[in-house]
């Protein structure tokens, strides 16, 4: 008889409110539990730490905000089972989830795994509907062989985790952390598979400036720095063919606009553009519109091409920083 693996799980938290006692609750309660839960309280001051102790959890702490990379990093330096199971404080997992990672890890051949967002978020508010639908679509609608790692819900051996001294210590606040250890992991030639049937629920709120903070700062940039000094630029996930030529379509789409100020012929460009980047993206447009309907496919298409705007400007001045200190 094969013994399954033993999972240990790990959740970096700050100041994580009702999320965080969600997520651990719902850790708790899953069929099989996991061999061992471990909270890192990473400077928090709102009791996350306190109240995982109550639940007979083991708790580590930092006196100040380290950053998740870091805060997991430590959890993996007294964790005791095979598998490292990270899953982030605004995430809530299935019943099933340890089981499943459990049962994949028979597979002796797999590095790592991570999951999928699921398609019914835990906030109501448009952006956030928005932004975590779009996440669920974009891990769906990915290679199975991934070409990178996510430590939202995701697992990777101890050995080679600490084999490869786990998350960098160059991201103190939520970034690409996770990214950037995965592609360490696939160039060193580990299969990371992204199971899309591991699914698991994102609480997260999602404003406009946490919004644009998030996706400009901590993601675009970052992940521009990390694809040009590894020279890796996979077609996967975020960084898929139709999305970068949708990226140029959005700035011919805003400069052929900006010319019709002068020449009224220049507003044809921007219907072509327009159509362009509507057959492009059809796919997650159907999407949104078969799950909340025309009104609100329609504000995503907006926010769709807004993020296509900032996220090219990310990739310029990105390149730009990167010329100059080269």
């Amino acid at each position: 008889m094969v013994l399954e693996p033993t999972v240990s799980v790990i959740i970096p938290v700050y100041n994580g409110g009702e999320d965080f006692k969600l997520c651990l609750k719902q850790l708790l309660a899953t069929k099989p539990i996991a061999d061992e839960i471990i909270v890192v309280s990473d400077g928090d001051t709102s009791g996350c730490g306190e109240f995982a102790e109550s639940l007979g959890v083991k708790v580590l702490r930092n006196s100040k905000p380290s950053g998740p990379g870091q805060a997991r990093n430590l959890g993996a330096s007294i964790a005791q089972n095979q598998i490292l199971f990270f899953v982030d404080a605004d995430v809530l997992v299935k019943e099933s989830t340890v089981g499943e990672i459990k049962k994949l890890f028979n597979d002796e051949k797999i590095a790592a795994v991570f999951g999928s967002y699921d398609d019914e978020p835990g906030q109501k508010n448009f952006l956030s509907q928005y932004k975590n639908l779009l996440h669920h679509y974009t891990h769906q609608t990915a290679n199975r062989d991934a070409s990178t790692f996510w430590a939202g819900c995701g697992a990777i051996r101890k050995e080679i985790f600490d084999k490869f001294q786990g998350f960098s210590s160059y991201y103190k606040i939520p970034s690409i952390e996770d990214i950037e250890l995965g592609y360490r992991l696939k160039n060193a030639g580990y299969n990371i598979i992204l199971e899309k049937q591991i699914q698991a629920k994102h609480l997260k709120h999602w404003g406009i400036v946490s919004l644009i903070k998030t996706d400009f700062f901590q993601r675009a940039l970052p992940w521009t720095k990390l694809i040009l000094e590894r020279k890796t630029l996979n077609n996967d996930l975020n960084l898929k063919y139709s999305s970068r030529i949708s990226v140029a379509l959005v700035y011919i789409l805003l400069l052929s606009l900006l010319v019709t100020l002068f020449n009224l012929y220049a507003l044809f460009i921007t219907l072509i553009c327009m159509v362009i980047l509507l057959v492009l993206n059809q796919d997650v447009y159907s999407f949104f519109l078969y799950k909340r309907g025309f009104l609100f496919m329609l504000g995503a298409i907006f926010w769709h091409w807004v993020y296509y705007f900032y996220s090219g400007l990310a990739f310029l001045i990105g390149t730009i920083s990167h010329s100059i200190k080269k």
